[in-house]
C-alpha cells in the first residue's frame, strides 16, 4: 500500500493552504490537478503518499505550487460539506485531516527528534526513541432521542439562529460508548435515556472524529434542562414540524430523516 516511489504525471496532487485546497478550473466543472497540470513540481519535491482515487495515487505536497493564476482556484474545506462532486469533496476533507495529522507530528513528542513516516503503515516513527504515533481519529457518540412521535433536537451555542440537531459528545477514557451516551445525554439536557440501540458510525474528517450514531428513548415527563453551557435550548418536535436542521450528507441529518420518515 506504500511502497509507491515518486510521483507519476497522471497523479493527483493535494496542495492546502491553511484551510483550503488547490483545485484545476475545467469549464464549469473543477477537478483535482495531476502532476502534469503543475509543471513547476520536480521530481525532487517533498511528497507524502495519501490513499488511491480510483486506483489513481494522490500525493501531498507542502511547499506551494507555482500556478496559473486563471486555471486554479483554492476552495474553503468547509465548502466540501455540500459540494456536488462528491469524489473532490471526499478527497479534499480526508486529505485536509491527514495534512493536518502530518503537519502536527513532524516532531516527536516525547523526545522532541524529528521524526519521519513509517514505510510499512499509516504511521510516523521517531529515529531517535522510536516512538510510533498513528493519526488521531476521535470517537464521538450522536444519539436521536425519541419518545412516541417526538424528537428531541437542541440548539448549540454555536449555532445559527433556528438551527438544531442531535445530542452529541465524545468518548472519555475507560468508558464505553453506551455510557457515553448516558452522560452525555443527562450533562446537556439532564435527561435519563433508555433502550440504546446502535444505528451505525461515520467517519468526520472535518473535526478528525468518528461519529458512532445511537437511537435512544426517555420518558418524556421528565424536564428537558439545558446546560446553557454548550446546549442553549432543546425542545420536542413532531414529524412535519422540524426546525432547520443538517442535511442527510451527515449521521445526524440522515438519523432525523429516518424520524421524519418514521422509519425509527
Amino acid at each position: 500500500f506504500f511502497e509507491i516511489n515518486g510521483i507519476g504525471e497522471d497523479d493527483y496532487i493535494l496542495y492546502y493552504n491553511n484551510n483550503t485546497l488547490l483545485l484545476k478550473i475545467n469549464g464549469e466543472e473543477l477537478e483535482i490537478p495531476r502532476k502534469r497540470d503543475i509543471p513547476s513540481i520536480s521530481d525532487a519535491v517533498e511528497s507524502t503518499f495519501l490513499f488511491k482515487l480510483n486506483d489513481v495515487p494522490c500525493f501531498l505536497i507542502l511547499d506551494c505550487p507555482k500556478t496559473n493564476e486563471t486555471s486554479f482556484i483554492y476552495k474553503e474545506i468547509s465548502t466540501f460539506r455540500t459540494f456536488k462532486q462528491k469524489e473532490i469533496a471526499w478527497v479534499g476533507i480526508v486529505g485536509h485531516q491527514l495534512m493536518s495529522w502530518y503537519s502536527q507530528n513532524r516532531f516527536c513528542g516525547k523526545c522532541g527528534a524529528k521524526t519521519k513516516e513509517k514505510s510499512d503503515e499509516r504511521a510516523i516513527i521517531c529515529p531517535s526513541c522510536s516512538t510510533i504515533v498513528f493519526p488521531k481519529i476521535s470517537p464521538a457518540i450522536i444519539v436521536a432521542i425519541v419518545c412516541d412521535n417526538k424528537i428531541l433536537l437542541a440548539h448549540n451555542s454555536n449555532f445559527q439562529n433556528n438551527w438544531y440537531s442531535l445530542i452529541a459528545g465524545y468518548a472519555d477514557i475507560g468508558e464505553s460508548l453506551e455510557e457515553t451516551v448516558i452522560r452525555e445525554v443527562k450533562e446537556e439536557v439532564g435527561l435519563d435515556v433508555k433502550n440504546i440501540r446502535y444505528y451505525k458510525s461515520q467517519p468526520w474528517p472535518f473535526s478528525g472524529s468518528m461519529m458512532i450514531g445511537f437511537f435512544a428513548e426517555v420518558d418524556d415527563a421528565q424536564t428537558i434542562c439545558p446546560d446553557n453551557i454548550e446546549i442553549t435550548e432543546a425542545a420536542w418536535f413532531t414529524r412535519g414540524n422540524l426546525p432547520n436542521h443538517p442535511t442527510t450528507i451527515s449521521i445526524a441529518g440522515e438519523m432525523i430523516d429516518k424520524f421524519e420518515k418514521d422509519e425509527v
